[in-house]
């Protein structure tokens, strides 16, 4: 594996993903290494307004616009990934795993659709290695509860939040060697030490 790894963390809402991503990237700085940090939907310019409609919560779209939009935002990070790729560690925040989580296994959209787009953007960029986050009903809705701004898809019932973690389960476990399943419902210091010890390997 590259030593300027492509690293994604993934998990539904209240997992923990965004709070140990940034504690990665105090680490990361902390040993002067070069690296990006991506959030999708988000990152570039024009992602993060394509981000702003997705997730607005007056506006309902069907399925496939929204997997669309998805898949849009990323479209306009591609340049930026692929002139950073194999020469900085790439940080992402939600990536090709989420949109086949939320799209497919929660949404019910065709996954080949949305594998052949995939393709299509991504070319030979690949991730290396995905911090899975996992949540039990009762944190994850403490957790939300905490926000002071809720977006469209922090309003989802828990049975669609199971169908998506289910799905990245089921993901994790195509190649288990690329995936370290981190139990958020477990101390978060733990998890960060957990994290970082398996970050210093990759890199």
């Amino acid at each position: 594996m590259s030593k300027n790894p492509v690293i994604v963390f993934e998990g539904i809402e209240g997992s923990g993903k965004s709070f140990h991503i940034a504690n990665v990237v105090k680490y990361l700085k902390k040993k002067k290494k070069k690296f990006i940090k991506l959030r999708e939907p988000g990152g570039s310019l024009n992602s993060e307004k394509i981000r702003s409609l997705i997730l607005n919560k007056r506006i309902e779209f069907n399925k496939n616009t929204d997997l669309l939009l998805y898949l849009a935002a990323r479209s306009e990070n591609i340049a930026l990934l692929k002139k950073n790729f194999r020469r900085k560690i790439i940080l992402i925040d939600r990536f090709v795993d989420s949109t086949i989580a939320y799209q497919h296994y929660g949404f019910g959209v065709n996954r080949s659709l949305i594998n052949s787009i995939n393709k299509h953007l991504l070319g030979n960029l690949k991730v290396d290695f995905t911090f899975l986050n996992i949540v039990d009903k009762k944190n994850m809705l403490k957790r939300l509860n905490k926000r002071k701004n809720l977006n469209r898809y922090d309003k989802f019932d828990n049975f669609f939040y199971q169908k998506v973690q289910k799905g990245f389960l089921k993901l994790s476990k195509m190649d288990q060697n690329k995936y370290q399943i981190i139990d958020s419902n477990l101390n978060k210091n733990f998890n960060k030490l957990l994290i970082i010890k398996k970050i210093d390997k990759l890199i």
